[in-house]
């Protein structure tokens, strides 16, 4: 248990890092809730996260204390991530917030510094998180690591590509998510165990992501499960709402399709997953939430300028464990280089690695040996999933590049094939 009494001296009131018991969780979720604004009450929902907590243990909640008072919290979830390498465990971070009238006074600081001493004390190599502000984590070492996209294709323009990869042997249906859920569940696990950012899910997970409550439905219809099956079983699924609307006498109807997520280990079963969501009758939209960046369907439309996208920041990647991460990740190229991090809040971290990688894996060493990189810890967990590089960071001058294209070695090293996706916020 750590006690501080944060900046501001004197009068501020001391506050201790500690964890919580079960019976303490539904004032977690009460000052959480608080922190980021939620609209929701704090009592509706408790029972369906307590059975998730009850399953997962509440020993990786983090709390500080103020007398006997909550005044901030933080947690995560015990992942199986794929990452470049191979599916690694993962600390899924969540559930961080400061009581409104504590901000300011270190609480989250001590909060996320115990939360990464007792990650790496587990033997946890990374972290990661999905963030409600961007400018708060990176001085916690996080790195934005990925960007998805929004997506809207309006008809006409829905029609993709002749050349399209098309199977007849393949079949759409239409179920409630509940009847299929199995069949998702197995075609999740063959695509996360490969797509760089997917998480493997269990069935608590399941039940939140097709949870269909009316309120969560803004105005639009009960969630649907688009199945595609071939001879051997399923290859794909599309999780989607639908919205009706008319405008009589002068436009018709304009109703749109909400894809919440859409799946498929086959290119064959993706193309009918997407021509059945952009040709539902009575519609004129179809938006497509969180998806990768490169998205087949870029290639797959007849005319890729007729998609409206707009780009964000998903995941944020933390190296707990610089030198054990960067020795299990795979490498594009051959690379050799000393790399200087520094790092505030894991200083085991802090010092110069030197990295020696090819295709076949990879060595990586404490040295003495004059750096060919300087960098802070969050710059490496932002290139860490090969969507972005050193080198932008060297040209923005917040990477120091001490040998000419040392930056540009290590970016073809730490290239990856595809777009991360994790898809889903945790």
């Amino acid at each position: 248990m750590t006690t501080n009494t944060g900046p501001g001296a004197g009068s501020a009131p001391e506050w201790t890092v500690r964890g919580i018991d079960r019976t303490e969780h539904p004032e977690v979720v009460r000052v959480v809730g608080e922190a980021l604004l939620s609209s929701e009450d704090p009592a509706a929902g408790l029972e369906e996260r307590r059975a998730r907590w009850d399953v997962l243990g509440y020993d990786r909640f983090r709390v500080a204390v103020e007398g006997d008072r909550i005044v901030g919290a933080t947690n995560h979830f015990p992942f199986e991530m794929a990452l470049p390498g191979g599916p690694r465990a993962v600390a899924g971070v969540t559930g961080v917030g400061v009581w409104p009238t504590r901000r300011r006074r270190g609480v989250l600081s001590a909060l996320m510094r115990r939360q990464l001493a007792d990650i790496h004390a587990s033997g946890g190599r990374y972290a990661a998180l999905w963030a409600s502000e961007g400018a708060i984590y990176d001085r916690f070492g996080y790195g934005a690591a990925s960007m998805e996209m929004s997506a809207t294709v309006r008809l006409p323009h829905t029609a993709l590509r002749a050349d399209a990869p098309r199977d007849p042997a393949l079949e759409v249906e239409l179920h409630q998510p509940g009847e299929v859920l199995a069949e998702m569940a197995r075609v999740h696990r063959e695509v996360a165990a490969v797509q760089v950012g997917q998480f493997q899910r269990d069935d608590l997970w399941w039940s939140r992501i097709i949870r269909d409550v009316p309120e969560e439905r803004a105005g639009r219809s009960p969630l649907k499960a688009a199945v595609v099956r071939g001879p051997d079983g399923p290859l794909g699924y599309a999780l989607y709402r639908t919205r009706a609307d008319w405008e009589w006498g002068v436009g018709g109807p304009h109703g749109e399709v909400f894809v919440k997520e859409l799946t498929a280990t086959a290119p064959a079963a993706r193309t009918a997953l997407y021509e059945h969501v952009l040709s539902r009758d009575l519609t004129t939209a179809t938006h497509l939430k969180d998806v990768a960046v490169d998205d087949p369907l870029w290639s797959l439309v007849v005319d890729r300028q007729r998609i409206a996208a707009s780009v964000h920041t998903a995941l944020w990647v933390r190296l707990v464990d610089v030198p054990g991460a960067l020795s299990e990740r795979s490498y594009a190229a051959p690379v050799e280089a000393v790399v200087e991090v520094s790092d505030r809040y894991a200083p085991w971290n802090a010092g110069r690695w030197r990295i020696g990688a090819d295709r076949g894996g990879a060595r990586v060493e404490s040295t003495q040996d004059a750096p060919d990189v300087s960098l802070d810890v969050s710059h490496l967990g932002a290139a860490y999933l090969g969507q972005h590089t050193l080198s932008s960071r060297v040209a923005a001058g917040v990477v120091t590049e001490h040998t000419p294209e040392a930056a540009e070695r290590l970016d073809a090293a730490l290239n990856v094939p595809r777009a991360p996706l994790c898809g889903i916020v945790f």
